[in-house]
């Protein structure tokens, strides 16, 4: 399998693990019986989405005007679910429009804490999957302690939901 086959499938899984937590939040997580909570999980929401900007933005060569790794403002929950999905297709978008030599291409950058950086665009992309991975599982344990049950975000049950006949035997 090719890096951008793999990467592709990867991000195709990330986007659907979004919309499914989105949905889970948006019907199941009451925000005015468990404000703390649900701002809680915004929150994480919201650094996941700004780390992917910056690291988009550095991926681009392009300024990201991000001074920390979350914002002193917390957007709505429907605000977020559409800034989440714009970034969600930029990545897809962009990995399609690499070719598998440019995944090695070595980026340097700054962090927000102005310390300096240097990442393969494959490191920087594997990144991405596994930050937010780790923190949609912390939502989800936020949600678990309220006996409301998160999605199951693993990537097996995404690869066969949307390929069923992986199941065969």
């Amino acid at each position: 399998m090719s890096t951008s086959t793999l990467l592709k499938s990867l991000f195709e899984y990330k986007a659907w693990a979004n919309r499914e937590l989105f949905a889970e939040l948006e019907t199941k997580l009451d925000g005015t019986q468990h404000p703390e909570a649900f701002r809680l999980c915004l929150r994480l929401l919201n650094h996941i989405y700004v780390v992917d900007q910056i690291f988009a933005a550095h991926l681009s060569g392009k300024p990201h005007g991000y001074a920390a790794t979350n914002t002193p403002e917390t957007p709505s929950l429907s605000e977020l679910r559409e800034a989440v999905a714009s970034c969600d297709a930029w990545y897809l978008s962009h990995i399609a429009s690499l070719s598998e030599t440019q995944f090695e291409e070595s980026l340097s950058f700054a962090f927000t804490d102005g310390e300096r950086g240097r990442m393969s665009r494959e490191e920087i992309l594997a990144h991405i999957i596994t930050h937010g991975a780790y923190h949609r599982g912390a939502v989800g344990r936020v949600m678990a302690q309220l006996d409301v049950a998160p999605p199951r975000d693993i990537l097996t049950r995404y690869l066969h939901q949307v390929e069923p006949e992986r199941r065969a035997a």
